[in-house]
């Protein structure tokens, strides 16, 4: 689905931007929707009526919303706000959890009640939660209604960021889907990051997916606790450049179009801890929680008590998003547990540490963190923890991990450095030192994106296999 949905993307971006740029100002929302529709029915036919339901029913309540505000009937406007949040999450509910909740009844109780096998719509997770910012932004009165139901469905399909986000909350984009300019600097600054965010999911993510592919499949001897810890860090690059190299093509496609984005990722594997590792990655859904979870509960705005309540139901939500799933539930829990820690008394300790050595704590938590998250089967991942333990009589090191580390150091490599801002700063330094000779400059970004595209490109025809992670949320 990933492969043929990027070359599709590759055959259908052209044909919309042409058709975007010539269509009249008034026509272009017009122009996205529509597009979007199309993109979205080519991976998912039957699901686009529940896209254009969820359209329908939020574009309604947020006119209401807005009605009722005006004539000061607050309690009406809460009433459709708390409509919109239990039909978003029932159909989310509905198609993501059903089998989950289904399985977990007839394995509780010895029941036999028939799984739906429902296909899970692609995206269903962050264009629902986009949806019902937009009834609570208008309840604040942190955006205007949006009254034009074209552009409104423009917002909820939107192709760039549809799949897999980042989540862009309603009042970030409300003033653009009416007004928005798209410049050629604009369009550069888009194709470029599009492309690094292309560079980032075809030739790095997809390398070492292969490495931790071939790991977590070891058994018996071929297993040692240092091929465990390679496994490791190949998943956790591999979700990492994934999921970041998608938002920053989403990123790209937005600016593109006139669209400004926000970041979703910065460089989270520098953290000094758990609470600023989580601020750094999928800071979208982050700020989402925080919005329109988190606050509302209380926030900090409470007894250090309650703060510890509103932090444990936050995070077992973020599990529960994250999939219909044990691991995920325990993974949510695993955070939470380790947020409150820090949040509760061990924060002000790990500051008085060298930074070594909180650098060190983060990557391990987070570490044991990813095997929780990527394994479905609990058992699965408790075993694959014993191994990195060294429980269990394994090998600490053997001959298969010498000869994976040997074949995979290059991309590691080259994935630590492209874990931090080095590259960045590096590209920045040598922009500097060259301002006054524009035109190499320009002729060395030209190459280096052109490269890139040309040699993912050549990986993405070729290559059988291309994942994504984020598909399935």
């Amino acid at each position: 689905m990933v492969f043929s949905s990027l070359l599709f993307l590759f055959r259908f971006l052209p044909i919309v931007l042409i058709l975007y740029f010539i269509a009249p100002r008034k026509l272009k929302n017009a122009v996205l929707f529509l597009s979007s529709l199309v993109f979205y029915a080519w991976g998912e036919p039957v699901y686009v009526v529940l896209m254009l339901f969820s359209t329908v029913v939020d574009y309604t309540h947020g006119m209401l919303v807005d009605k009722f505000r005006n004539k000061g009937e607050d309690g009406k406007a809460k009433l459709i706000v708390a409509s919109s949040m239990i039909i978003n999450l029932a159909l989310l509910g509905f198609f993501k959890y059903s089998d989950f909740l289904i399985g977990s009844i007839n394995s509780v109780f010895g029941t036999s009640i028939p799984l739906l096998n429902l296909a899970l719509p692609i995206g269903i997770s962050f264009y629902t939660f986009q949806t019902m910012s937009y009834t609570v932004d208008v309840y604040r009165r942190e955006a205007k209604v949006q009254r034009n139901i074209i552009s409104f469905g423009a917002y909820v399909a939107l192709f760039p960021q549809l799949i897999a986000g980042p989540i862009v909350r309603f009042q970030t984009i409300a003033e653009e889907l009416d007004v928005r300019k798209e410049t050629v600097s604009g369009f550069s600054r888009g194709i470029n990051r599009f492309m690094i965010g292309l560079g980032k999911k075809i030739l790095l993510a997809n390398n070492i997916g292969m490495l931790w592919d071939s790991i977590k499949v070891m058994g018996g001897t071929e297993m040692s606790v240092a091929a465990s810890w390679l496994g490791v860090l190949a998943f956790a690059f591999q979700i990492y450049f994934d999921f970041s190299g998608y938002s920053d093509m989403a990123i790209g496609l937005g600016s593109m179009f006139g669209f400004n984005f926000p970041e979703n990722f910065n460089y989270p594997y520098v953290s000094k801890s758990v609470s600023e590792f989580w601020r750094r990655w999928h800071i979208s859904l982050g700020t989402w929680f925080r919005e329109y979870l988190y606050i509302p509960l209380g926030g900090n705005r409470c007894t250090l008590a309650k703060q510890i309540r509103n932090l444990a139901i936050v995070w077992l939500a973020t599990g529960i998003w994250h999939g219909a799933s044990w691991n995920f539930v325990l993974w949510g829990v695993y955070y939470g547990a380790f947020i409150i820690m820090e949040k509760v008394f061990f924060g002000k300790v790990l500051k008085k540490l060298p930074a070594w050595v909180q650098h060190v704590y983060t990557l391990l938590v987070v570490a044991f963190g990813w095997v929780i998250f990527a394994f479905d089967s609990l058992k699965d991942g408790l075993s694959y923890i014993k191994t990195m333990i060294g429980l269990g009589g394994v090998e600490f090191v053997n001959q298969e991990f010498f000869y994976l580390l040997l074949t995979n150091i290059v991309w590691i490599v080259i994935m630590i450095l492209g874990s931090t801002e080095l590259p960045k700063k590096c590209a920045l330094s040598i922009m500097s030192a060259l301002k006054n000779k524009q035109w190499i400059a320009t002729t060395l970004q030209l190459v280096f994106y052109v490269v890139v595209f040309i040699v993912a490109l050549s990986y993405l025809v070729d290559a059988t296999y291309n994942p994504f992670l984020y598909f399935r949320f």
